[in-house]
């Protein structure tokens, strides 16, 4: 209201400020929340994650999102994250080992997870094991629409222990304890990997860490191997026998060899053998044998002709 060249105010300076500080205030709540809801509208997919899509209206979006930035409803589009990278599951005796990622995270001190089996003769083995795995990046939305992100223990842990189960079941004691891990292994892996498949996870490799066996096998086995050693022992012991008992009988064969070597040349020419006599007596004489019974040292002969060469 004006009258002359006065104003009147409705209020105080006081309130007109106030006034102005709240229209400030407003604005830049305004703006802050403007800010929050671009940030809202943007979502980052760091490497080695897929993202889905849970919508308030239409419910889990048939899609996922793969790395990058992408836009997003806010306030209507609610993003879960999933980690597709390669995990391991262990279940063990050892706590140490037998935690994963999730109970390291909590603090979690779980109890022995290790798997008893019985092998096909009945005899009980307790196995420690390992199951490499990753989500199926191309199925995320189906893996959370049908079971959830504890697809660990709704999947992974009941399909390994019972695959495992079966798979030694199928092979006698013996063979758990030699070489027939590998196939054992083997055959986990290749019955294990299509359940997970169904299940939008991809088997990467089952680690066998140990099997140990019940203490009565145990000591069977130290006392089977004590007795093996012994017969490999004893089987050493004959072979060196029978080693030297052959090399004598060759010795003795040569020496026989040798013998009728000599009694045939002899046989052959009688004379020598006085020759051998005298070379026996005196290694370094010159003989000559004039006939088959008169031995002539040359000694005596050379001294007999520098005798008669001085007179």
């Amino acid at each position: 209201m004006k009258i002359g060249n006065a104003h009147l105010f409705d209020g105080t300076p006081g309130e007109e400020k106030h006034k102005f500080v709240a229209r400030w205030i407003k604005i830049a709540l305004a703006f802050l929340a403007l800010l929050l809801l671009l940030s809202q509208s943007f979502l980052i997919v760091q490497a080695g994650e897929r993202a889905l899509i849970y919508s308030s209206i239409s419910g889990v979006q048939h899609y996922q999102l793969s790395e990058g930035l992408h836009f997003s409803f806010p306030l209507i589009w609610h993003p879960v994250k999933y980690d597709i990278k390669t995990r391991t599951y262990t279940m063990s005796g050892d706590r140490a080992e037998s935690q994963n990622e999730s109970d390291i995270a909590n603090r979690i001190q779980v109890p022995d997870d290790s798997l008893t089996a019985l092998t096909a003769d009945g005899l009980p083995v307790t196995i420690d094991l390992s199951v490499r795995f990753h989500i199926d990046p191309d199925n995320v939305w189906r893996l959370h629409q049908e079971i959830g992100p504890d697809f660990i223990d709704k999947v992974v842990r009941p399909q390994s222990r019972s695959v495992a189960r079966m798979t030694i079941a199928g092979f006698p004691v013996v063979d758990v304890y030699s070489g027939k891990r590998q196939s054992i292994v083997e055959q986990i892996q290749s019955t294990l990997r299509p359940k997970f498949q169904q299940n939008y996870l991809i088997l990467d490799e089952v680690l066998l860490r140990d099997i140990r066996f019940s203490n009565e096998f145990q000591a069977a086995i130290e006392q089977k191997q004590v007795a093996q050693q012994a017969s490999e022992q004893m089987v050493y012991e004959l072979q060196r026998a029978e080693s030297e008992k052959q090399q004598k009988i060759l010795q003795a064969q040569g020496e026989a060899e040798s013998i009728r070597k000599v009694a045939d040349a002899l046989s052959h020419n009688p004379g020598l053998i006085p020759y051998e006599y005298v070379r026996l007596l005196s290694p370094t004489a010159k003989i000559v044998m004039t006939d088959g019974k008169t031995i002539v040292s040359l000694g005596d002969l050379l001294g007999e002709h520098q005798e008669g060469g001085t007179r």
